[in-house]
């Protein structure tokens, strides 16, 4: 994926949207390589996309590495920056996968979902 989104919005307009995809998808049409993640609250946002949370991700986005590469990179302690990419990862900012190291066992790398992603937030 190239692009996420992060923004407010109503459920309405997250159904509204799927419709729109669905529609395009029978239609054989190309759909974009965009993931969009709406919040009905943008208090929500701020409490996902923190100082500290933005750092992590560029970070990563930057280079891809364990749990332990990163938290000393960003010089944190391990067991909070573990926390901070749970709940990226459960956002899907980012991806944490098993990679095999010749000879060396295993390791789980943390890596970017995608190369950006912008922020969007409409307060009425």
């Amino acid at each position: 994926m190239s692009k996420l989104t992060i923004k407010t919005g109503t459920e309405e307009d997250f159904f509204k949207r799927g419709r729109q995809l669905a529609k395009a998808a029978d239609r054989g049409e190309h759909l974009p390589e965009e993931r969009i993640l709406s919040f009905e609250d943008p208090a929500d946002v701020m409490k996902l996309i923190t100082t500290t949370r933005l750092a992590l991700f560029r970070t990563v986005k930057e280079m891809p590495g364990s749990i332990t590469e990163i938290a000393d990179r960003l010089h944190r302690d391990r067991s909070a920056v573990k926390r901070d990419i749970d709940e990226l990862e459960r956002a899907g900012l980012l991806t944490v996968a098993e990679k095999v190291l010749p000879g060396h066992g295993r390791m789980k790398e943390v890596r970017a979902t995608a190369n950006r992603f912008s922020l969007q937030a409409e307060i009425a």
